[in-house]
């Protein structure tokens, strides 16, 4: 796939190839947070990518909590992204921006309309007091997206998160387990609980779940390769915030560096202008190029 898809093409091609990802083996679907990376990813050669809210977020000088996005930036947001890249994209759509049911399908049907691939929905809350939606209304809400992306008809894959390790359940895996077979009996086609770290975990939500696919967050280097992941049953590996946070690390060193010892250390090891520079101009020329009313 080499530069934008024009407007006038469907969606399907890209949600089809984005279903075809899978039904077999293991792909890694890295999140971008703006055009740019989103760019430098195709380049890499990923065949998918996904959304990022807190990697978008922090952009936009914003905490990743409930509410501190609006639905409408959000979906700015995805469909940015979507035009970057003739790859299909997974929308981060948190909990679907909406407390009840009938928001949830509303906010959803919209998602689809930017041209996303896939969405995923959490079953978190927001709340202190009450940080998981009980199982029956996390299964409304489930439900009433799933009624959305079928009417919208586009072949949307919809992915069931449960945030049980993100938000401290005294006891994460029996209730993961518990509530993304729900969500599979529900119409879920993908499951995915973010906070998964050992093989031991993995491997018990995998066959759980079986033969649904498993998306695995890996936010943190914790010795599993892709290799090692895909051996234990997951289809599709995704980083979340982590490459946006890889470069506000180098950012935030550069910076207090300046401002703390009067040093430019930070800046060793950089990648120079030139290539940067560079990469983004052969970039331009070849989506120039592939426009359908280029010269020939």
């Amino acid at each position: 796939m080499n530069g934008s898809v024009p407007p006038s093409e469907p969606w399907a091609a890209r949600r089809a190839a984005f279903r075809a990802l899978h039904t077999s083996g293991c792909f890694v679907i890295p999140n971008p947070w703006e055009p740019g990376t989103a760019r430098y990813l195709l380049h890499l050669g990923f065949r998918a990518l996904a959304t990022t809210s807190s990697g978008f977020s922090f952009g936009r000088a914003l905490p990743d909590t409930d509410g501190a996005v609006p639905r409408d930036m959000a979906l700015a947001h995805i469909a940015e992204i979507v035009a970057a890249t003739d790859l299909p994209v997974n929308a981060d759509f948190e909990s679907g921006y909406a407390s009840d049911a009938e928001g949830v399908a509303e906010s959803v049907r919209l998602c689809c309309a930017t041209g996303v691939a896939g969405l995923s929905i959490e079953d978190a809350t927001g709340e202190r007091e009450r940080p998981l939606y009980d199982l029956g209304e996390a299964l409304d809400r489930l439900r009433a997206a799933r009624d959305a992306v079928d009417r919208d008809g586009g072949g949307v894959l919809l992915t069931a998160r449960s945030e049980c390790f993100l938000v401290g359940h005294p006891d994460p895996l029996p209730e993961s387990v518990r509530r993304l077979q729900a969500y599979a009996e529900a119409g879920a086609d993908v499951l995915y609980a973010p906070g998964l770290r050992s093989a031991d975990e993995i491997r018990a939500v995998v066959e759980a779940v079986a033969p649904r696919p498993v998306n695995l967050l890996m936010s943190q280097n914790t010795g599993l390769t892709v290799a090692d992941v895909a051996a234990l049953g997951i289809r599709r590996i995704s980083v979340g915030s982590s490459l946006a946070r890889a470069a506000w690390t180098g950012f935030i060193r550069a910076a207090h560096a300046i401002a703390e010892e009067g040093s430019f250390r930070g800046f060793d090891g950089t990648v120079p202008f030139a290539e940067l520079n560079g990469f983004f101009r052969r970039d331009l020329a070849g989506r120039q190029s592939a426009r359908p009313d280029a010269p020939s």
